[in-house]
Formats: structure tokens, sequence, C-alpha cells
């Protein structure tokens, strides 16, 4: 069987292979992973399995840096109380926040606080366009962007059954923060649609499909080889 690489790159003969059709014109694809790739792989799939634990020490350092990333000169009064709610959390305790999407999404939130401090800081002080009528919870819906994501890359499955699945192991060879470089770029993209759809609470999750589906469209143009190709990356500062 004649195989298309998705990357421009001669891989090895003994990687593993993973063919599959692209839904634009129908082409079989096939993939060869890379033993970096699979690697990589691995590690992400073991962060998504991570559920928070709020007795672990290190969880709680996590929170506390999310935190002062967050609030810089603010001191927390304790990882439980009120002023959680300031950050976008449901309640004063954002542990119970994580059941969806696990330690991850802390992860990603503190990623996207300290590699984007200027974005981050945008979008939590509303100070992009005009604001909504009704604004959402900034925290909470950093959770559901982490769970949207990890959906929309299909990584519960054990190998690759879609091309966005694919063309993200090709990111993922090239930077292996493309998980989080991709919920940044989200985060702003979900922002934007919101602020122009000047949306309230219950279209929520209708502009999560929206962004999910922006995303997508971005991942498959024939020019985008790493998250930082994405038009939409041009949103960040």
């Amino acid at each position: 069987m004649k195989c298309f690489l998705v990357d421009r790159v001669l891989l090895p003969a003994d990687a593993t292979c993973v063919c599959f059709k692209r839904k634009g014109n129908y082409q079989r694809i096939c993939m060869n992973l890379t033993p970096l790739q699979e690697e990589r792989m691995r590690r992400l799939k073991r962060r998504m399995k991570v559920y928070f634990d709020a007795a672990r020490p290190d969880h709680q350092e996590a929170l506390r840096a999310l935190w002062y990333a967050t609030y810089p000169g603010q001191e927390l009064q304790g990882l439980i109380s009120d002023q959680w709610k300031e950050m976008g959390w449901q309640g004063r305790d954002p542990s119970t926040d994580f059941r969806g999407a696990g330690f991850i999404s802390l992860e990603n939130l503190l990623f996207f606080a300290k590699t984007f401090s200027t974005s981050f800081q945008c979008l939590l002080k509303k100070q992009g366009g005009k604001p909504a009528a009704w604004e959402y919870p900034f925290a909470v819906a950093g959770v559901n962007i982490t769970f949207m994501i990890m959906q929309m890359l299909d990584l519960e499955a054990t190998k690759p059954r879609t091309f966005i699945r694919a063309v993200f192991l090709q990111m993922l060879l090239e930077n292996e923060w493309s998980f989080d470089l991709l919920y940044c770029v989200a985060f702003m993209v979900m922002d934007k649609q919101w602020l122009e759809r000047n949306a309230t609470y219950m279209e929520f999750n209708d502009v999560l499909k929206s962004t999910r589906a922006q995303l997508e469209r971005e991942l498959l143009m024939d020019d985008v080889f790493r998250i930082e190709d994405m038009p939409s990356y041009s949103l960040l500062c």
C-alpha cells in the first residue's frame, strides 16, 4: 500500500505506522510515529490521567502558583477561601471544579498565566473589546477548554482515528508543549467569539462548539505545521 507522509521528513522504517483517510480529498494518509512522538504522547496521556488531589503537596503548590501568577503581590488566605471566586471558580474550594479534566487543566491555566501573562490578564480582567452582558466564569471556562481539546484530539484512543489527531502528533514532534500552546490559542478564540456574540452563560456550550470548529479548520490548513502557524495564534500577546 502506498503511503503519504504527513510530515516532510523521512521517518525510521521500524516506527509505528498508522493509516487513515483524510476527509478533504479522501487520500489515504500513513503516518509513521517516531519513538519520540510515541514517548511524548505517552507522557501527555499520563498527564491526562492524573486527578487533582487536594491532599498532595505538589498539587497544593501548583494551585498556590496559579494564584500568585494570577494575582502577583496579593496574599492568598488559603486553599479554601472566598478569594478563589475572584478567579472564576464556582465556590471557595477550587479543587471541586477539576473533576471534569483533572490536574492537567490546572497545569494548562498555570502555563497560560506564566507563558502569555499579558493575554491571560486581559482575559481575566475582561480588558479586550466590549464586555458581554454576562461574563463566563474564567477559571471554570479554562477547565472546560482543556476537556474540549482532549475530546477534539481524540486523545483517549489507542491509535489515531482522525486527521486532526495525526496533525497534532506531528506538532508534538516539533514541540512537546503543543497541547498547552493549543490550549492558550483556544482560550483566546473562545473569548473572542464570546464577545462577538455578546453571549450569555446559557450559550457557553455553543461558543465552545464553535471554538472547536474554528480550531479544527485552522489545524487542517495546508500551511499549518506548528501551533504557532495557526492564524489565531496571533491573538496571543
